[in-house]
């Protein structure tokens, strides 16, 4: 049943989803979603729906390393790592942990934990694919930045059978000139712009949204700058193209993407659609992630070196939080600190006496996977940032937690590290 919220009453309503995209993006992006949040931001801060480190303008969000084109992940510092590996205690076993302090950027410290072990990415594969879809856009227009951005803004993607089936992830759905906002499922023939199905995919994690954007991603590949092309077209080309020839497609389009900028694909990787329909009639090859590789997407994104600094700035404005917190970032440490944010999880059980199934608490597997990017200002002292990624399989506790616990810790450790905390 479709879920309807007077927008009189969204600051108390609003499910608890994170969002990516400075508030005053709209006009730049035509995301609806962002008008809606921006015009009830004074009531959904009095309720805690956003926080103060979710105000940051587009112009506020900078990338870190732009100055440092040759900066690399350092060798891990001993201290660092010890003081995090002991937060881990007899689960360190389970997690994959890259944490890079770059708050002096003349001294940064390195703490990789299991940095290698490698693990299903699930949603995390998400930014892989919008990594793809920015370098795709960058080949088919290389020396105009303004047709880019045209084609995200005014390029529209109408959901078709490639979202079947995403059942319970439900996106907000804005009419500038109605007073409501609706949350729900995407459906066959709902249309937007691909900066909000881009929105859709990073902030909700949709995953008809993000098939809907892999579909494009095999257009833009193989129309190159003709894209977009008509419907018609379209369908007719996925139509008389087989399984294998839109899995090359596809296949090349992230490899290209991956390896040209510096990552490795056997590190991270999606190889697969979000969809049932897109895994039924497109091969999958695998998808895989660690946290060095993922930490290495992190740190070329703050250099401007995925595809190139306006491209990067983008990638970065999708990751910003400016909604309600969860998982890692639902930590109430991180309130007046900008997050730079994405998560994937996936869960497994299996008959237990005396253990109850539930999400996030797998007794057969319990993936939880994070990667961020903290900015925190403080007057008067250096402002803290770092980067974070955190790959856990902790079973039958609830990783969703987990993770906000470790948020708290490793950013106590940074602190401390540069003056402690405000008096």
């Amino acid at each position: 049943m479709k879920r309807f919220v007077m927008f009189a009453a969204l600051c108390a309503l609003v499910p608890a989803t994170a969002h990516p995209y400075p508030l005053d993006g709209y006009d730049y992006t035509d995301i609806t979603r962002l008008l809606a949040y921006d015009r009830a931001r004074e009531g959904l801060l009095a309720r805690g729906t956003l926080v103060p480190g979710a105000l940051k303008t587009m112009d506020q969000v900078k990338l870190a390393l732009i100055d440092q084109p040759g900066f690399e992940v350092p060798e891990s510092d001993a201290r660092l790592s010890g003081e995090i590996r002991g937060f881990l205690g007899s689960s360190a076993s389970a997690y994959g942990v890259a944490v890079l302090d770059l708050t002096d950027p003349a001294n940064p410290r390195y703490a990789g934990l299991r940095a290698t072990h490698a693990q299903q990415p699930a949603s995390l594969g998400k930014i892989a694919v919008a990594l793809a879809f920015f370098d795709a856009l960058a080949e088919a227009h290389p020396m105009d930045i303004e047709a880019r951005h045209r084609i995200l803004r005014e390029t529209p993607i109408t959901a078709n059978e490639y979202i079947l089936k995403d059942e319970t992830h439900k996106v907000p759905m804005f009419n500038p000139g109605d007073q409501r906002l609706q949350f729900r499922l995407i459906e066959i023939g709902d249309t937007a712009n691909i900066y909000t199905y881009m929105d859709w995919m990073i902030s909700r994690s949709a995953n008809a949204a993000a098939a809907m954007i892999q579909y494009h991603l095999i257009l833009l590949k193989h129309f190159g700058s003709e894209y977009p092309v008509s419907e018609e077209r379209a369908a007719a080309y996925f139509k008389n193209s087989s399984g294998a020839q839109l899995q090359r497609v596809y296949a090349n389009a992230m490899r290209d993407a991956l390896k040209g900028n510096g990552l490795n694909p056997e590190g991270f990787r999606q190889g697969s659609f979000f969809s049932k329909t897109g895994r039924a009639r497109i091969p999958s090859i695998g998808s895989t992630a660690t946290a060095h590789e993922l930490m290495r997407y992190l740190v070329r994104m703050e250099q401007g070196k995925l595809v190139d600094q306006w491209s990067s700035l983008e990638l970065k404005r999708l990751l910003y939080l400016t909604d309600r917190r969860i998982r890692y970032a639902a930590a109430p440490i991180l309130n007046d600190s900008a997050v730079y944010y994405k998560s994937g999880s996936m869960y497994k059980c299996k008959p237990e006496a005396g253990f109850a199934c539930d999400k996030y608490l797998g007794n057969r597997e319990n993936l939880m996977n994070s990667v961020a990017a903290i900015e925190t200002d403080r007057p008067g002292r250096p402002p803290l940032r770092y980067l974070v990624v955190v790959l856990s399989n902790v079973l039958k506790k609830d990783s969703a937690e987990v993770h906000a616990a470790f948020a708290t810790d490793i950013h106590r450790v940074i602190e401390s590290s540069h003056g402690g905390a405000q008096p």
